[in-house]
C-alpha cells in the first residue's frame, strides 16, 4: 500500500474516531411528558423542549434535549414507554407527567407509584442520572382534598428522591388567555417560551454541574 493510501486510511480512521468521541461526549436530557412537552397544536420547534435546546446551545453546554412528549399520555403510559427510551444513556430526566392522571381522577397512589417506577428504572439504567420533576396542578372540581394532595405529590417525589423540583410547570401561563390556545389549557408559542424559562431556571444549574 502506498504512503498516500496509508495516510488517507489513517486520516479517515482518526476522523471516524473523532466523530465517535464527539457523539459520545454529548450528554442527554430526556423530557418524558404529555401534550405540554409534545407542543400540542404547535410545530415541534415551538415546544419548550426545543426552546431548551436553543438555550443549551446558546450557553455552550454539551447536551442534547430529547423530546419524548406524547399528547394524552398518563403516568402509566410513561411507565410503559420508559424502557424503550432507556436504550440510550440518560444524564438528566425531566419528568413531566401526571396532569392527565389528575384530569381523569386517577387515584393518587397509582400516579405516584408509576412516577416512582419511572425514576427507579431510569436510575437503574443510568446510575447518577439527575432527576427534575415538573410539578402540576389540577382544577378544583375533584374537591379540595384531591386537589391539594395532587399538588403535594410532586414535591413529595422530589424530596424522597433528592430530585430537583419545578414547583408548577405552568406558573407563568396558567389562566392567561393571551398565552394559551383557544382551549385555555395548552400554551401557545409565547406561552411555551415562558414555560421554557420556568424550566431553565431549575435545569441550567443541573446541566452546569454535569458539564464539568
Amino acid at each position: 500500500m502506498s504512503r498516500t493510501w496509508i495516510a488517507l486510511f489513517i486520516g479517515l480512521n482518526l476522523l471516524a474516531i473523532g466523530f465517535s468521541l464527539s457523539a459520545d461526549s454529548v450528554k442527554t436530557v430526556l423530557v418524558l411528558g404529555d401534550s405540554l412537552s409534545a407542543g400540542y397544536g404547535l410545530n415541534a420547534t415551538q415546544a419548550y423542549p426545543a426552546l431548551l435546546q436553543r438555550r443549551v446551545d446558546e450557553v455552550g453546554l454539551n447536551f442534547e434535549v430529547v423530546n419524548a412528549g406524547v399528547s394524552g399520555d398518563t403516568s402509566a403510559g410513561g411507565l410503559r414507554r420508559i424502557d424503550w427510551l432507556l436504550r440510550r444513556q440518560i444524564d438528566v430526566l425531566i419528568l413531566e407527567l401526571g396532569a392527565n392522571d389528575g384530569l381523569r381522577g386517577i387515584p393518587l397512589e397509582s400516579t405516584k407509584a408509576n412516577l416512582q417506577k419511572i425514576i427507579d428504572k431510569t436510575l437503574q439504567h443510568s446510575p447518577g442520572a439527575r432527576i427534575v420533576i415538573a410539578g402540576m396542578m389540577v382544577p378544583p372540581n375533584l374537591g379540595p382534598i384531591y386537589t391539594d394532595q395532587f399538588r403535594n405529590l410532586f414535591s413529595e417525589l422530589a424530596e424522597e428522591n433528592e430530585a430537583e423540583l419545578i414547583p408548577f410547570l405552568l406558573a407563568r401561563v396558567a389562566g392567561r388567555r393571551e398565552l394559551n390556545l383557544a382551549d385555555g389549557i395548552h400554551p401557545n408559542p409565547e406561552g411555551h417560551r415562558l414555560v421554557a424559562e420556568t424550566v431553565w431556571e431549575v435545569l441550567e444549574p443541573v446541566l452546569r454541574s454535569l458539564d464539568r
